[in-house]
């Protein structure tokens, strides 16, 4: 007879698609142990049923818009910080895509966001970042940077695609047919994994930053304007990442 570990240990460590039949085959095991492993095993089966679910309703318009040709969600990292770059991504994800956990950026740790990165980036059928640092920004304001890293985020994707799903925003400049979806990293799954990848393209840089313009906390703040950054821009004075038009409150930029 099984012990009640042995049991434990292989309804948690068996595949979803083997666990509905481990868990009718020990369903009349009495012992309490095992009870309380059942039970676990069936709200991993129900948190994965609402996952699943929810991944579904986050591909109502990849669906909406597959006969067009390929589907690309797009989103950016970094309009606001006072230092740093913007970034964009862009995401083709292939038809039936599922990628558990996926969902607006700000709504996941750094740790989750990580691991998805790697899973969007394998997953997808194409994918581009757009860069433009805080030099452009200053030159052409926030609004146009961002526009900018979008274009060249779609340029990278081959193939093009058809059809833009967009975070509330129209990207000027691109012939191919844009959805402007409001809140659309939490409604649209290819836009969610656009603003991983751009969320954690950016935070690595910005980790960089902070070995190269050691004391501004960059790897902490990711350039925001933290009181901890609003203090240290203020004794040491702007670094060379700093954006001239975001900090004239802050220090003397003449």
């Amino acid at each position: 007879m099984e012990t009640i570990r042995q049991i434990t240990d292989k309804l948690k460590n068996a595949p979803s698609e083997e666990l509905p039949v481990l868990v009718q085959a020990y369903a009349d095991d009495v012992r309490a142990g095992v009870q309380v492993a059942l039970q676990r095993a069936r709200n991993r089966l129900a948190a994965e049923q609402a996952e699943d679910e929810r991944l579904q309703r986050m591909l109502t318009f990849e669906r909406q818009y597959a006969a067009y040709g390929p589907v690309c969600g797009i989103d950016e990292a970094g309009r606001g910080p006072l230092a740093g770059p913007v970034v964009a991504a862009a995401v083709i994800l292939p038809e039936g895509t599922v990628i558990r956990g996926c969902n607006d950026s700000k709504q996941l740790s750094p740790k989750k966001r990580d691991e998805l990165f790697d899973e969007i980036r394998e997953k997808a059928l194409s994918f581009g970042i757009g860069i433009v640092d805080n030099v452009r920004i200053d030159e052409i304001n926030i609004l146009q940077a961002d526009y900018e890293a979008m274009r060249e985020a779609v340029r990278q994707l081959d193939p093009q695609p058809a059809v833009l799903l967009n975070d509330a925003v129209t990207i000027p400049g691109l012939s191919m047919r844009q959805v402007n979806l409001v809140h659309g990293d939490a409604r649209s799954l290819s836009i969610a994994a656009a603003s991983i990848l751009a969320k954690v393209t950016r935070d690595r840089l910005m980790e960089e930053m902070d070995e190269k313009y050691p004391g501004y906390g960059f790897a902490g703040h990711k350039g925001y304007g933290s009181a901890a950054h609003i203090e240290a821009l203020r004794r040491l004075g702007p670094c060379p990442i700093h954006r001239r038009t975001f900090i004239g409150h802050f220090v003397n930029i003449d």
